[in-house]
């Protein structure tokens, strides 16, 4: 077997540890920012903005000839979509994740994986074989995630100091912890991981009569930008200050999640997800 067919063999793979580095990224910086001031609702509206600005020319241009016709059920499909991912289940991970830690919140996405699959099942993605072993190791898989989230949620161990971080971080979440907010961090990352999950699903039924990965990604993002920025504007009122971010961290965070981990995501997961189903994708994770 050549190079070639060597690396055809493995692109999925590739595809998805690569993607992993990336979201790693996303984990530190976006809880940096948002510990920092940054309001995640406008976050969130930024970058899903600017994965759509940054996709948009791409699925113009290669997919002009491909792109199948939109139709009602297709575009209730992608609105649910923005519903559910840039809408839900961000904002949902950034408040758990900033009421907990990041290195919390990227463990306890472990979970994805195993609520996944359960779905899959229950709507017939999936098909289970109890005496096949791809099958067995699937159920193993989603056992082993669960209960490793179930740790993290159960366990609290042992403060680790770093010289460079002088506890500052550590004091933080030891306040999170007492206050009560910990809890209430747990139960909004959960309900992140059943709205990502629920993404995942519903993104790979729409793949199969709206065959265009760049363009879906841009009206995913695009709807789920206009209905973040309502709901921003709901919750935080008209006012400017909220909006206003600097050539900072800030900004590198909206730019960095939404070309990343919003854009080029949603890309590559619809790619892999066409060849290998919902369930490959989401084993990979721990993600956002």
């Amino acid at each position: 077997m050549g190079f070639v067919e060597v690396m055809m063999t493995v692109k999925t793979y590739v595809l998805m540890v690569l993607l992993q580095f990336g979201y790693a990224g996303m984990f530190v910086i976006s809880v940096a920012s948002i510990k920092s001031g940054m309001n995640h609702f406008v976050l969130v509206v930024y970058r899903n903005a600017i994965a759509a600005l940054f996709i948009a020319p791409f699925a113009l241009w290669f997919e002009r000839k491909t792109r199948p016709e939109m139709t009602v059920i297709i575009f209730l499909k992608i609105a649910v979509l923005a519903l559910l991912e840039p809408v839900l289940d961000q904002n949902l991970y950034y408040m758990g994740a900033n009421l907990t830690s990041a290195g919390f919140a990227s463990a306890l996405y472990n979970m994805i994986p195993a609520i996944t699959f359960i779905m899959a099942i229950v709507l017939r993605i999936e098909k289970l074989r109890i005496k096949s072993r791809h099958s067995q190791a699937k159920i193993v898989g989603s056992l082993v995630t669960v209960v490793g989230a179930l740790l993290m949620i159960l366990y609290k161990g042992p403060v680790v100091e770093f010289v460079w971080s002088k506890a500052r971080s550590h004091r933080d979440t030891a306040t999170s912890q007492s206050s009560g907010n910990w809890l209430t961090g747990i139960f909004m990352l959960l309900g992140s991981c059943l709205c990502w999950s629920s993404f995942f699903i519903l993104q790979s039924n729409t793949l199969e009569t709206y065959s265009a990965e760049l363009s879906l990604t841009t009206l995913i993002c695009l709807m789920g930008a206009a209905m973040s920025a309502v709901v921003t504007l709901a919750v935080e009122g008209f006012s400017a200050k909220p909006w206003t971010i600097g050539w900072d961290m800030r900004l590198v965070t909206a730019i960095y999640s939404g070309v990343v981990c919003s854009g080029v995501a949603y890309y590559v997961q619809g790619i892999v997800m066409k060849e290998r189903g919902p369930v490959f994708v989401t084993a990979f994770n721990p993600s956002a």
